[in-house]
């Protein structure tokens, strides 16, 4: 049986890969408005290219914490989200007397 400590790094891990996905789409949109003013304004030019290298790593993280956040959570489909406090059978849950 799976340690409780296992369920809350599992959640932490998750909050994290959310956290960085969303860093590395504003570094992505960062890079290409960067690539793409230099490009109008120099086109051809070294900051050009780095603006454009830069913009091709911050893709390639973005896309491979997309991918791991994606798996993670299709693994957890049949996880219950939050651990609720058992229900207590009310007067319905009864059978008929």
């Amino acid at each position: 049986m799976a340690r409780e400590t296992d369920h809350i790094e599992s959640v932490r891990a998750l909050r994290q890969l959310r956290r960085i996905r969303t860093f590395y789409a504003g570094g992505a949109v960062l890079w290409a408005a960067s690539a793409a003013l230099t490009g109008w304004d120099n086109p051809g030019s070294r900051p050009m290219w780095v603006s454009a290298i830069l913009l091709t790593v911050f893709i390639s993280l973005l896309t491979v914490t997309s991918v791991w956040l994606w798996r993670r959570q299709a693994a957890r489909t049949g996880a219950p989200v939050h651990h609720a406090a058992p229900r207590r059978m009310g007067w319905r849950g009864h059978a008929n007397a």
